[in-house]
């Protein structure tokens, strides 16, 4: 009997969905839209970045450093019309700015400090770190060869040249990085901003007092309720899997199962989530503005999708344990890029069941305190 109530509010959910056009299009065109954004838009590796460089000296060696500057692929030239040291950067028309001093090629020949000039926009922090690594290894790559053309070659032996192996993602493919992350994003969005705006518009519209008139119990409206979303955020998800797939090549590594299972449980974790926005606002644009503040923020700010968890201060870095995306998103690079199976994934799926069972709890206890209050 309670079987069968469940079974009839997941089919009132799904043919009320069916019937709103807008809520169609919301579920499936507007997450591939996202996707396609987030995939192609976002990029963490710095790339042409302008560098302008002023050579005093005019040696082989002063050449060679500026070549293999630019044979990083990380800059592009840019030209220096200034009458200043700084004014490229200043102006705005480089981001980078090499002085070469008169007399470089022979001081280093000579076993002395060869100085060069660097000056580097600090405004993008994240550029001028990567620029700074980049200019300290072409560096020290130019003396390493000086001194082993020079008179001070035998000091080569006392060089440690570390032999570097990029794991799991040797191409540094970001594809690989950003889109199974872009995956949790999304999912934590659409489905609970979904059924959120259904029960909102129900309340608005007075239809669910026709449910609280019912025999159906808490429970039973809750799980009539989710299943029916879930199964709506199950067909998003495998929409954006096969994008991810056709677009940028993101398939499979490994064992699927654990994929399965852990976005069955991440999308009743994000309806539990909306039904209790939904409960708890009286407006379609309240639930919006709710899901938007709490779903977006905590998903690119707090679950490591762009920024490493590690550096997160606290409390927040306390937060980020009780955000599900943050599980998911780390289950989804898992099984597209590592795929260590179960062994590296389990406790993912466990603390997700425990954030679900919890926000299952409170939404029970605000939609029991509704038909109460009814």
């Amino acid at each position: 009997m309670i079987m069968r109530r469940i079974r009839n509010q997941f089919f009132k959910e799904l043919e009320q969905f069916q019937r709103d056009r807008l809520g169609v299009a919301l579920a499936f065109i507007l997450p591939v839209i996202a996707l396609l954004i987030i995939g192609f838009a976002i990029r963490l590796e710095a790339k042409n970045i302008p560098l302008v460089v002023r050579d005093l000296d005019q040696s082989t060696l002063s050449r060679s450093y500026i070549e293999q500057l630019y044979a990083t692929n990380l800059f592009v030239p840019a030209e220096w019309q200034g009458v200043r040291f700084p004014d490229a950067i200043d102006r705005g028309t480089a981001q980078v700015q090499v002085t070469i001093p008169p007399g470089f090629a022979a001081d280093v020949n000579a076993g002395r400090t060869g100085e060069v000039l660097v000056v580097i926009d600090g405004s993008d922090v994240i550029n001028a770190r990567v620029t700074q690594l980049a200019v300290d290894g072409v560096t020290l790559s130019a003396v390493q060869r000086a001194l082993g053309e020079g008179q001070l070659g035998e000091l080569e032996q006392f060089a440690i040249v570390a032999q570097v192996r990029l794991w799991f993602n040797p191409g540094r493919q970001e594809s690989l990085f950003i889109v199974p992350g872009s995956y949790g994003v999304i999912l934590a969005i659409f489905p609970p901003l979904l059924i959120a705006i259904a029960l909102v518009r129900e309340k608005e519209q007075g239809t669910i007092l026709q449910l609280y008139a019912s025999s159906l119990s808490a429970v039973e409206l809750l799980l009539g309720k989710s299943l029916a979303y879930m199964l709506v955020g199950l067909g998003e998800a495998v929409l954006l899997f096969i994008v991810g797939l056709l677009l940028f090549g993101v398939r499979f590594i490994g064992d699927p199962i654990p994929l399965v299972i852990g976005t069955l449980i991440f999308l009743f974790t994000g309806v539990q989530l909306g039904l209790i926005i939904g409960i708890f606002t009286t407006t379609q644009s309240a639930a919006v503005q709710a899901i938007g503040t709490i779903k977006v923020l905590t998903a690119f700010l707090l679950a490591g999708f762009l920024f490493p968890l590690n550096s997160v201060p606290f409390p927040f870095s306390v937060a980020s344990y009780l955000v599900p995306v943050r599980y998911y998103i780390e289950l989804c690079r898992d099984v597209f890029v590592r795929g260590s199976g179960w062994f590296g994934t389990w406790y993912l799926i466990v603390a997700m069941v425990l954030l679900g069972i919890a926000e299952f709890g409170i939404a029970w206890w605000g939609m029991r305190r509704m038909q109460l209050s009814s």
